[in-house]
């Protein structure tokens, strides 16, 4: 079923959705009630600072889709690092400062970083720590 209105939505569109933008779907089976879908910047050679925009860019739109929906919490993973090849350290700074900006103007938001690895725990630990 969520499968189905996922390939719905993408078809909808005219192309597919841009890097850094965000889309919200019902959950269907999953343990909440939406699910916030973001694209982040695939990495081919070196990280550019278009790289580092639109990946503060996806935090942003998926906390804004939030803020919009009346939700008042938000789990991530770790955006476009591991198969898109963005440096986990530089992508959990930008994260981690993306959302930081965000809850000083939205404190009621509660945000998990929901990571896999043990090195993205280890960085997410000392970036929350300060």
């Amino acid at each position: 079923m969520g499968y189905r209105s996922c390939f719905e939505l993408i078809n909808a569109q005219d192309k597919l959705e841009a890097t850094g933008k965000a889309k919200i779907t019902p959950a269907f089976n999953l343990p909440s009630k939406f699910v916030l879908h973001t694209v982040g910047p695939i990495i081919y050679e070196n990280v550019n600072e278009t790289d580092r925009t639109l990946l503060a860019d996806g935090y942003r739109s998926c906390l804004e889709l939030a803020k919009i929906n009346d939700l008042n919490s938000v789990a991530f993973c770790c955006i476009s690092a591991g198969e898109f090849r963005f440096p986990n350290q530089l992508a959990a700074e930008i994260a981690v400062e993306t959302v930081r900006a965000f809850l000083d103007k939205n404190p009621k938001m509660k945000v998990v970083f929901n990571v896999f690895k043990e090195v993205d725990w280890a960085i997410y630990e000392k970036l929350l720590a300060r």
